[in-house]
């Protein structure tokens, strides 16, 4: 007993110790972890795309020559089938651009090309009030004594910097996505040498108490980010179809863009949709308010619908998640990470309600059990 709280009062030290290290050269260690985390940048990413493409890959796995023990054959089979998932997951992303961009665009040609108009009308509406705009900037210019050609350098100056980080930073991120891109292809063709790999190193520096833990946290990661995923893609089809056939019905205009677009920002949980149906909303407004109130009155109908009979059945019961947790997990994955973070905060939240939900249980059944042991020792005493 002395020997195990000696143990653990001096791993309390150390860790007490590293504590008080890391908040005391917190700047050297923020920017250490930030060149360690730009160093890392296009591995995780690679890692970010190879799991999502590696849900397309097993399913033509599954379907391809599954059971051969050709030694050429499962060489080529790895292959072919990531190139099938990369071409399927091309083609959707094709398909989405090629009904939502070219709608975008003319709506936004449209915009522009009433632009003016709306310029004078807005113009024409403060002169009839008494306000010139172009007066009061004249105004503003000679109390304030600009210069006009040296605020105009100034501009220029400004903008050919931001042109140039801009361009520097659009290469840089280009590069990176390059770099992850490739990492993954590689990660998927040797998806199986790694994942024994790991496995082996777990095995050599874990105990077996440990290496239990690790698998199950492990197996419940990759069941809630798989289930997540299939779910929220099925359920983002479902709604962006029904949105597109819905919107047909009633008539509506550029049914199919907005229907994928739906299916596209749906795959944010929660909020996604209704970011879908502003940029739709707005689109239809250019053409008729009417139309546009009929589109929000039918898509929050439609939300309403899909929020209580196909999200639980298609999404709720795939990641096993009460919608409370849906909600908490999105609010505060966005404020963490943005997007990417909503979009993670949810199979991660599943995760962890999972473990605890499952060590809670096994908690309760051990007392229970040591409680219905103790209730038989003591009736086995009673006899005696």
């Amino acid at each position: 007993m002395k020997d195990f709280n000696t143990k653990w009062w001096l791993k309390l030290a150390l860790v007490a110790f590293a504590l008080f290290l890391a908040v005391h050269y917190w700047p050297s260690l923020e920017g250490f972890l930030g060149v360690l985390g730009a160093a890392f940048s296009p591995l995780v990413l690679g890692l970010c795309i190879a799991y999502p493409l590696n849900i397309l890959m097993s399913f033509y796995e599954r379907h391809f020559f599954p059971r051969s023990r050709n030694k050429a054959l499962v060489r080529m089979r790895a292959g072919l089938c990531l190139m099938l998932a990369v071409v399927t997951l091309l083609a959707i992303l094709a398909l989405v651009f090629w009904l939502v961009l070219p709608q975008l665009g003319e709506c936004f040609q449209m915009l522009l090309a009433e632009a003016p108009a709306a310029v004078e009308k807005v113009n024409a509406w403060l002169l009839e009030r008494g306000l010139a705009v172009s007066d009061w900037i004249e105004n503003i210019v000679a109390q304030q004594g600009y210069d006009l050609q040296t605020w105009l350098e100034r501009i220029v100056t400004s903008a050919i910097s931001f042109v140039a980080g801009a361009v520097a930073s659009l290469v840089s991120s280009m590069t990176e996505i390059f770099l992850g891109i490739i990492f993954a292809m590689f990660t998927l063709m040797g998806k199986r040498r790694l994942g024994r790999q790991f496995s082996l190193l777990m095995e050599r520096y874990l105990n077996e108490r440990w290496l239990a833990r690790v698998r199950t946290v492990l197996d419940t990661l990759n069941d809630c980010f798989h289930r997540y995923i299939v779910g929220q893609c099925t359920e983002a089809v479902l709604l962006g179809g029904l949105c597109a056939l819905g919107m047909t019905l009633l008539r509506l205009p550029h049914a199919l863009m907005i229907g994928a677009l739906i299916a596209f920002t749906a795959l944010i949980p929660v909020v996604g949709a209704f970011i879908g149906g502003a940029v739709g909303a707005f689109l239809l407004l250019m053409e008729s308010p009417a139309q546009a109130l009929i589109f929000l009155i039918f898509l929050i109908v439609l939300q309403q619908l899909e929020g209580n009979l196909i999200y639980p059945h298609v999404v709720g019961t795939s990641i096993q998640l009460p919608g409370i947790w849906v909600l908490a997990a999105v609010t505060v994955g966005g404020g963490v990470g943005g997007v990417v973070g909503m979009l993670a905060g949810v199979p991660c939240a599943a995760c962890l309600y999972r473990l605890l939900k499952n060590d809670v249980y096994a908690h309760m059944q051990e007392r229970k059990q040591g409680t219905e042991t103790r209730d038989a020792a003591e009736s086995q005493r009673q006899k005696a």
